[in-house]
């Protein structure tokens, strides 16, 4: 008996129909089977059913057969059937949502200032009276030279001589013990320098302890004078000079901007912003502040006090 199969190519695009072949094959076999292929796949929508039929013995049944599969496929893309296979399911590829702008990640925070109840305090002691620093522990190798030239008597007797009004006193030279007028001051130190210990959180607001040290030229590094250091006067800053600060720090200290805090005592009790991230601050005054401007009241010549100004140190415990 002729066997007669059919051989159905369907391809699906948007649930439609749009191709059918079919061929035909004969054998001694005694059954015929339909082959219906339908696309469904992730790549070209393909998938593939067996459908086995009974017996038939004529074409007039066969094209029976045919006009049923007809039929369940035009019932089927007129429904919109879809597989219920959550993975073969039509998928619609959307346009990703348009990216949000993120927002510049913010430099990370400076640690805040020593509590003043962990530092270590100075009193320094001139003729027009005492003052008393706290140093912070932010900047340790500072701190800790500070300290051991405290305790070695390093300091007494030396001068603050160099004096300039709203800007700063300087003093440390071991050159100074004893020198005349006529001497030229500023070149002295123990003979060693110590690394620079920038901080962003640590500015120059009046009265901040800060270390003197050679310019750039000469010290690309900014390491700062073993024994040298000044105390800030300064004057009073608008919004504007230093919003210009900020980009120039910026330049050379990405991410530099100063605090609420910091821009409002420059904006009020003053200091010398300018050198910001090039002078390392390593502690400041908490009592006497009048000190400062009583010697930067007297009268210099070339900068130096004409009256000796000397000075005394001890580490004091609060």
């Amino acid at each position: 008996m002729n066997f007669v199969g059919l051989f159905i190519i369907v391809r699906k695009f948007n649930q439609r129909l749009i191709g059918c072949t079919t061929f035909y094959t004969s054998t001694h076999k005694p059954f015929s089977i339909l082959l219906l292929f339908i696309s469904h796949n992730p790549l070209c929508h393909s998938f593939i059913t067996f459908v086995p039929f009974k017996k038939m013995y004529t074409m007039k049944r066969l094209y029976i057969a045919l006009a049923g599969c007809a039929a369940f496929f035009v019932f089927c893309n007129a429904s919109g059937c879809k597989s219920s296979d959550k993975t073969t399911a039509e998928k619609t590829v959307e346009a990703p949502a348009p990216a949000q702008p993120q927002p510049a990640a913010e430099p990370a925070p400076a640690p805040a200032p020593t509590d003043p109840s962990k530092a270590q305090h100075v009193r320094i002691s001139t003729k027009f009276g005492n003052m008393t620093v706290m140093l912070y522990n932010e900047t340790p190798q500072h701190r800790d030279n500070f300290l051991k030239l405290v305790k070695e008597k390093y300091y007494d007797d030396l001068l603050f001589h160099r004096c300039i009004k709203t800007f700063m006193i300087q003093g440390g030279d071991p050159q100074s013990r004893g020198a005349a007028q006529s001497v030229m001051l500023g070149g002295g130190g123990p003979g060693y320098t110590v690394p620079a210990e920038f901080n962003p959180n640590l500015v120059h607001k009046r009265g901040a302890l800060c270390a003197a040290r050679q310019g750039d030229q000469v010290n690309p590094k900014k390491a700062s004078s073993g024994s040298q250091f000044y105390i800030v006067q300064g004057k009073t800053w608008t919004d504007m000079e230093l919003g210009q600060l900020e980009m120039n720090i910026g330049r050379t200290n990405p991410g530099f901007k100063y605090t609420d805090a910091q821009k409002q005592a420059y904006k009020t009790v003053g200091g010398t912003a300018q050198l910001d991230m090039e002078y390392t601050v390593f502690g400041e005054v908490i009592d006497g502040f009048a000190v400062i401007d009583s010697i930067n009241n007297q009268k210099t010549v070339r900068d130096r006090p004409v009256q000796d100004i000397t000075m005394k140190m001890e580490i004091i415990n609060r």
